[in-house]
């Protein structure tokens, strides 16, 4: 059990994460009424690592649960940095890579964690997300383009951060809960690679909509998301990992550079 000032960042974190909380939710209903009336049939989907933020929010996150006391160092650092190395280089298994990072919520209630979770998103995210990052999302949020952040990272741990960025639509793995409490597994179609491709149609049928309703546009550093670029009309790479580049330069696709 951690001791239990890990588990109570400061009072100023919390209100400062609550500030930002509020005030793009009431961004995001300006700019959805906005929508409404232009309508639209374009489609724009971000992928959060390392695409939009400058970093990965599953390594981030073990990071910051070592250094709250709540994760041990000696046990964890490096399965940590090996599962961030397997990622990279698109060798993990889905399952496997999916539930480490899920496990680290289990035994606990989404509001054992709700404090944690806020200091995590002021203090290791946002000073991550570069002012060219919230430009381009607000480009398009901006055009009336229907916007989904998609990302293999727990919906737990990276819905606030959709938040912060306006994002109302966000597709993510999916954490399981049993009894108010974390299983420390997933559930359903993970959303990583192939399944990024399946769960946005299962996202899109929800509506009575197909992806070829829209001109579509997705942007990804990594070569796992190679089936949803593959999938979309106008697939952009941002700062792509060699392996994407090399795809991205043999397919004509456009590279985007992201100042960080």
């Amino acid at each position: 059990m951690a001791p239990a000032q890990a588990l109570k960042p400061k009072l100023q974190q919390v209100t400062e994460i609550s500030r930002i909380v509020e005030a793009t939710s009431a961004h995001e209903v300006r700019r959805r009424k906005r929508g409404d009336k232009r309508g639209t049939h374009k489609l724009t989907l971000f992928d959060l690592d390392h695409t939009l933020l400058n970093g990965d929010s599953d390594v981030l996150w073990c990071d910051f649960l070592i250094n709250e006391g709540v994760l041990e160092r000696e046990s964890f650092a490096a399965r940590n940095a090996d599962m961030e190395t397997r990622y990279q280089a698109g060798t993990v298994g889905v399952e496997e890579f999916a539930n480490f990072y899920v496990g680290t919520l289990a035994g606990r209630s989404p509001k054992d964690w709700e404090l944690l979770r806020q200091a995590f998103l002021a203090n290791t995210i946002v000073p991550r997300i570069s002012p060219a990052a919230m430009r381009l999302v607000s480009q398009h949020l901006d055009a009336g383009d229907l916007v989904v952040m998609t990302t293999a990272t727990n919906r737990f741990i990276t819905e606030l951060t959709a938040i912060y960025f306006n994002i109302e639509h966000l597709i993510a793995t999916e954490p399981q809960v049993a009894d108010g409490v974390f299983t420390g597994l997933s559930t359903g179609t993970l959303n990583m690679r192939e399944g990024k491709v399946a769960r946005l149609a299962q996202w899109l049928t929800l509506s009575g909509q197909r992806l070829s309703d829209f001109s579509s546009t997705a942007y990804s550093d990594s070569i796992n998301d190679l089936p949803l670029l593959l999938a979309v009309d106008h697939p952009v790479a941002v700062d792509p990992d060699p392996k994407l580049r090399s795809e991205a330069r043999r397919l004509g696709w456009e590279i985007l550079h992201l100042a960080r």
